[in-house]
């Protein structure tokens, strides 16, 4: 079901950014079931709306935003924001100090928005295909920590 939401999204929302061939590159009909276990193994958030999935985002334990995706017929009404709060949430929980991501040309004003800043342009090299996307991250306020004594 995410993955279905994954490729639905990249095909709909970032086709007015990537080319049709660079789209099926990075969201294939097939499932990469390896790649989609690792959600096992890392702080994931789904978003529902009516029962049914319009978002979902993960977390790994160093601060890496892997996958952020919102539904297309969701997008601009607060679930990719709720999405990133709860990420938030949880990288101050634990104690992580720095939120990075490799993001989409589509998604760089929206994680701009969320004080991400850009560290560089990339091409990335997906079956064979190039795409460009940003390594962007979020510097956390350092936790405050009290001296007892």
């Amino acid at each position: 079901m995410l993955f279905a939401l994954f490729r639905d999204t990249v095909h709909r929302v970032n086709a007015r950014d990537y080319t049709p061939e660079q789209l099926r590159a990075w969201a294939p009909p097939e499932m990469n079931a390896a790649r989609w276990a690792t959600l096992a193994d890392r702080f994931a958030v789904v978003a529902e709306a009516e029962g049914q999935i319009v978002g979902f985002a993960d977390l790994e334990p160093n601060g890496h935003v892997d996958r952020f995706f919102v539904h297309a017929d969701h997008q601009r009404r607060g679930v990719g924001a709720a999405l990133m709060g709860v990420l938030i949430e949880e990288a101050v929980r634990a104690r992580i100090g720095r939120l990075f991501a490799e993001v989409s040309v589509t998604a760089r004003p929206f994680f701009e928005r969320h004080e991400f800043v850009t560290q560089a342009e990339q091409q990335v090299i997906i079956h064979g295909i190039a795409l460009a996307n940003y390594r962007m991250e979020r510097i956390l306020a350092a936790p405050v920590r009290t001296s007892s004594g």
